[in-house]
Parts: structure tokens; C-alpha cells; sequence
């Protein structure tokens, strides 16, 4: 299982110079507030900052509003509930919003990973794992409507399985609300814990399970230096090798500096891992603080990679500036299983 005395995870040391900025409860407990950047990521808050150049005219989006937003909204407050579409400030919020899709992000809002590109919030998790969200997510889903959800999580490091077994209550609890809806995970690595506990998760039988890679292997000291490629790859493999019914995916950034040469690369690594989808989006720098916006990478570029992937054999593929893990995933997920009853049928 998880060792945690014989690895680093990254979490940030005690920081008392930023104690004027802390809230206090009852003037005596620091309480970090997330908004706060210094508080956010403070393993991130002496580094040199880094320009953030003016997005090109293919980036920008509208602001999010309208009545579908609010009401999506509304549920996930009224459930107590995080959403990654917030905490890494994604930029299809307000679409995805306004049709009640949104991302339900388990386990917390603060991850023990500190990866230089990611938004959400770093350090050592206050609280225990809770062990009613899987229900809430659930009543959530169930609220919402949806014929198709995505549920990724925090890095939990500190716990002993990983979250694995939160991740598959969290699937059970929403099958038996809901039914008729497919289900979408995205999960961490676990790679700390014992290699049995993917069983845990793969037994609870996810429509698709999401493992993103984030990245070329030769970029993980500094964009990912928590995990490890090749274990992440691995991770996809063995999803298929135990249950070949369920679905893999797996997306990637691009604009933090990889090569299209080194792009391909992944692409055959993933594809001999058997992996089904691959999504490719441009990498967008939260902060200053955050790892160096290299490039845009052009919608002309993203189309030269769509169309490589799919002649490497992927059943599906999903390449824009603006794509990211769950962007359209329902209607993704409809083409994805079309797909592969044409491969079967051609096959047969």
C-alpha cells in the first residue's frame, strides 16, 4: 500500500510569512483561503513570474452567464460539491454550464501534487475523505439530468488506497440513481498504493476510464514531477487488460514546449497501451507563477494532429485549442461506442 514516509509529495513547508494573509477562526486557527494565490499554490509563490502572452483570437470565449450556468450552479452549491471546471478555471465553463454539464472533482479541493501547470489548489488536505459525497454526487447527477457524467478527483497521496474505493462508491452510488447514465472517470495515477487497488475501481465498471498522460515523457521533471510516464501508461493498459469492455482515454497539452515529433511519440505509446480516445488541447498558464506558456499552437496544427491520430488507429479523437478531458464528453462518448461497433462489425 501507500508509503508515505518514502516519498516526496510535494506539499508545501509550513509558511509563516504568509501569516497576515490567513483568515483566522476565532483568532487562533490559520485557515489558508484558496483564493489567494500565494495561499493556492505555495509551493509556487517565490518563483520568478512568468509572461502571460495576449491569447490569440481562437482561445477566447464568452464570459459564463445565462440561466442554464445558474441553475447548474446552484445544484453543485446546494451539494456541497466541486467541480474541476471551477477549480482549474477551465475555459468552456459557461457552454458546458448552461447545458448542466459539469465536471464533479471528489476527495477535496486540495491536491498533494504540485504539477506547474494545474490550477487547483496544492498541500496537504485538510480533511479526511467524505463519506457521504458519493451520494451527493449522485442526488447531483440525478438532478441534473444527465445521460452522460464526468467525475475526476484530487491527487490524495495521503490516503492509503489512493481514493480508489471513494472512486468506486462513488460510481455504485450513481448507478443506483441514476441508472440510464453512463459514467466517465478521471482518475489519479495512484501511483503510491499497492497496483491492486486499480481492481477496486475497474470492478466498479466505469463507462470510461481516464487517465491523462498531460504531457511528452521528456517535459515530466517539470511540468509533472510528481508522477511518471511510463506508470501512467501502464495504468491505461491494465484498465483494458482487466475489464476489455470499459472504455480508455487519455489527453494531452500541447504548447508547453514538446515537439510534434515527440507528439507522435505519444500517440504510439498510447496506442500500443490500446488506449481508445485521445483528446489534445492547448495548454493555457493559470498564473504567472505557473510553468511558461511556450506557444498557441494553431487550429491548422490541431487538425494535422487529429488526423495522424486517427490514422494510428484511435477510435476517437478530440483535437482543438479549446479541448479538454470532458469538453462534450456525452456526445463524445455516443460517437466513441458507435465507433467501436463499426470496428467490430468490419472485424467480424
Amino acid at each position: 500500500m501507500c508509503n508515505p514516509g518514502e516519498r516526496d509529495w510535494h506539499f508545501p513547508p509550513p509558511i509563516t510569512i504568509l501569516r497576515d494573509s490567513y483568515q483566522m477562526i476565532g483568532g487562533e486557527i490559520p485557515v489558508r483561503d484558496l483564493k489567494l494565490p500565494d495561499q493556492r499554490h505555495p509551493e509556487k509563490a517565490h518563483r520568478p513570474d512568468n509572461a502571460q502572452p495576449k491569447k490569440p483570437k481562437w482561445i477566447r470565449v464568452k464570459a459564463p452567464v445565462g440561466k442554464g450556468y445558474m441553475e447548474t450552479r446552484k445544484i453543485m452549491r446546494d451539494h456541497k460539491l466541486v467541480t474541476v471546471c471551477e477549480e482549474a478555471g477551465c475555459p468552456n465553463v459557461g457552454e458546458c454550464w448552461n447545458q448542466g454539464h459539469a465536471t464533479m472533482m471528489i476527495m477535496g479541493e486540495v491536491c498533494t501534487r504540485a504539477c506547474t501547470f494545474c490550477n487547483i489548489a496544492t498541500g496537504k488536505p485538510p480533511e479526511d475523505l467524505d463519506p457521504f459525497e458519493p451520494g451527493r454526487v449522485a442526488d447531483a447527477v440525478q438532478k441534473l439530468g444527465l445521460n452522460h457524467v464526468v467525475v475526476t478527483s484530487v491527487d490524495r497521496d495521503d490516503v492509503k488506497d489512493g481514493g480508489a474505493e471513494h472512486f468506486a462508491q462513488t460510481i455504485r452510488a450513481i448507478r443506483h440513481r441514476s441508472p440510464g447514465t453512463t459514467i466517465e472517470i478521471l482518475t489519479p495515477d495512484f501511483i503510491n498504493c499497492d497496483p491492486a487497488v486499480l481492481e477496486l475501481v475497474v470492478e466498479a465498471k466505469p463507462d470510461v476510464f481516464n487517465h491523462n498522460l498531460e504531457t511528452v515523457p521528456g517535459l515530466y521533471p517539470e511540468v509533472r514531477p510528481g508522477a511518471r510516464y511510463f506508470h501512467s501508461l501502464r495504468l491505461l493498459q491494465r484498465v483494458r487488460e482487466m475489464d476489455p469492455s470499459i472504455f480508455t482515454k487519455s489527453g494531452i497539452m500541447v504548447g508547453l514546449g514538446e515537439t510534434r515529433q515527440q507528439v507522435h511519440q505519444v500517440m504510439d505509446d498510447m496506442r500500443a497501451a490500446q488506449i481508445d480516445f485521445l483528446t489534445i488541447g492547448q495548454y493555457l498558464q493559470p498564473t504567472p507563477k505557473h510553468h511558461t506558456l511556450d506557444r498557441f499552437v494553431t487550429p491548422e496544427e490541431f487538425a494535422a494532429y487529429e488526423k495522424a491520430a486517427k490514422g494510428k488507429g484511435f477510435l476517437m479523437v478530440s483535437a482543438t485549442p479549446l479541448t479538454r478531458s470532458s469538453y462534450h464528453a456525452g456526445d463524445d462518448f455516443a460517437r466513441l461506442r458507435e465507433a467501436r461497433e463499426r470496428a467490430l462489425a468490419a472485424a467480424s
